[in-house]
């Protein structure tokens, strides 16, 4: 019987996740006497895979594709930052129940900020895409008291839609908020554009004016690959600089440790090591 506390990441394709390589890394690093593996979801049988995990020990989860939603309505309790979003990444097993979080707009902010060097602090934002991903980074950016967030989608309805929905957070939180499609991005350049969509899995560029893009823009792509993305390569042809979410990947996971742990592990040092290891692959 291992002395461990067991965790895991569910989803449905899942022998990809790089997420037990990244727990098995803070925990050698913090001493955390944690072991952590992978579950095939089944489609129809999220709830009771969960289920038979807490029944067998588990102490918490990590939730990817397509289950973020079923994790959101499993909950017995959300973080607001979960509520929000309406999402669920991460699940934690324990007197009270089921709590969900999404550490999804924490792992960003944190990459940016801590890994990147990039204030948010009085920062011009655009954020590309109005779907799930961008919804879960919204109160993380405002929380980092940035000048202004504009939100451009293909769809300017959807855009709006969030725009009504954290209306209040922007102002209690003294943010500019804006959004709609294409043309409602202010003029000039931006601090930091975020590409929230999933266009760069089809090499699609986002809908957005080549004038937000400058030398002193960062261009994050949430998505990740061995190649610098399709919205990473058009943002240095504009004479931005360009990140990947591959430390957000990292930090969203340091986030979740911290949360089912109360330990905070050092994500910068095992992002270097992830992004030596998938170099080397290339």
């Amino acid at each position: 019987m291992s002395q461990k506390d067991q965790y895991a990441v569910i989803g449905n394709p899942i022998e990809h996740s790089k997420s037990p390589w990244i727990h098995a890394k803070f925990a050698a690093q913090t001493g955390e006497p944690i072991e952590y593996g992978r579950i095939l979801g089944p489609l129809d049988g999220f709830t009771r895979e969960v289920k038979n995990f807490i029944a067998s020990g588990g102490r918490g989860m990590n939730v990817t594709v397509p289950f973020k939603l079923e994790a959101h309505a499993l909950a017995d309790s959300l973080s607001p930052r979960a509520a929000a979003a309406g999402a669920v990444n991460t699940l934690a097993f324990g007197p009270d129940g089921v709590r969900g979080d999404n550490t999804d707009g924490v792992g960003l902010v944190r990459d940016i900020e801590v890994n990147l060097g990039v204030s948010l602090k009085g920062a011009r934002i655009l954020l590309l895409g109005a779907g799930g991903a961008a919804r879960g980074v919204v109160l993380p950016i405002f929380d980092r008291a940035p000048a202004a967030l504009t939100i451009v989608n293909r769809t300017a309805a959807k855009a709006h839609q969030l725009v009504d929905q954290f209306a209040q957070n922007a102002a209690d939180s003294g943010v500019r908020f804006s959004g709609g499609g294409a043309d409602s991005a202010e003029a000039g350049q931006y601090d930091v554009i975020v590409n929230a969509t999933a266009g760069s899995l089809d090499a699609a560029l986002p809908d957005c004016d080549d004038s937000a893009f400058g030398a002193g823009t960062l261009a994050y792509d949430m998505m990740y690959g061995a190649q610098p993305t399709v919205f990473m390569q058009h943002a240095v042809k504009l004479g931005a600089r360009a990140s990947d979410g591959l430390g957000m990947l990292v930090e969203q996971a340091a986030e979740s440790f911290f949360i089912w742990r109360n330990v905070r592990p050092d994500g910068g040092a095992v992002l270097r090591e992830l992004r030596a290891t998938l170099a080397a692959k290339v």
